[in-house]
């Protein structure tokens, strides 16, 4: 396989599709696996990015997985979706190998949010869907706010400030053009990349969560600003 591609293991086919529409989302590919074993011959045969696991599997189950895949010397990232919530499970699948833990029932924001942290400690590019291939390498500033799209990484003077996916890649867009105001529906069509249907809800529930985030890390002043029945724009 090439760069971009997460192997998704979960034997319940719903949650497999979800989590697999949430990979592409991001801008990755996704392969299925439904079995402990499938995802094994998979790994066996193909080089992945990253693996999405569940851990109650048939044939065999996450922990074996896990235990199987770094016996082998791969060393590639493996965040654990999973209905066990208990945090001798969390610990006992850390110390096997795996990289993050996200439980069930989960939200789609986290799990991409888990997916591009993950990967930006292991080394590698993250693609976002507001990023080129030509600005990957690109580091914006706005005031005291800079953002650096290669490793999906946003600072308020010394703060860091923790972005979901989408939020990032929302203050990716405003930042780029600074001047320039973005309506509800065209931020949605590039961020979220499919077509929008009056979900203004979301775009509203994200810029007021960046706005809570700056504030907390210290910004005196506003950061993102609305332009009352156009859209936003940075302030």
């Amino acid at each position: 396989m090439g760069a971009g591609t997460i192997l998704v293991v979960e034997d319940d086919p719903d949650i497999n599709a979800l989590l697999t529409k949430i990979v592409a989302r991001e801008g990755f590919q996704a392969v299925p696996a439904f079995s402990g074993t499938e995802a094994l011959l998979q790994v066996e045969r193909a080089t992945f990015d990253l693996v999405l696991l569940d851990m109650m599997l048939p044939g065999m189950d996450g922990p074996g997985f896990v235990g199987q895949v770094r016996e082998r010397g791969v060393r590639t990232p493996i965040v654990v979706v999973s209905a066990k919530a208990s945090t001798s499970d969390k610990v006992d699948m850390l110390k096997l190998g795996a990289d993050d833990y996200v439980t069930k029932p989960f939200d789609p924001d986290e799990v991409a949010a888990r997916i591009h942290a993950v990967l930006r400690r292991a080394g590698s590019a993250s693609p976002g869907p507001a990023a080129s291939s030509s600005d990957l390498d690109e580091t914006y500033a706005h005031r005291d706010l800079r953002l650096d799209v290669a490793r999906r990484r946003v600072t308020l003077g010394d703060a860091e400030v923790a972005l979901t996916a989408h939020e990032f890649d929302i203050l990716h867009v405003l930042i780029r053009e600074p001047d320039k105001v973005f309506s509800r529906e065209r931020l949605y069509e590039l961020v979220w990349k499919s077509g929008y249907y009056g979900e203004e809800n979301a775009v509203n529930v994200h810029m007021s969560n960046i706005r809570k985030k700056l504030a907390a890390a210290g910004a005196q002043d506003e950061y993102v600003k609305t332009v009352w029945g156009i859209g936003f724009k940075l302030a």
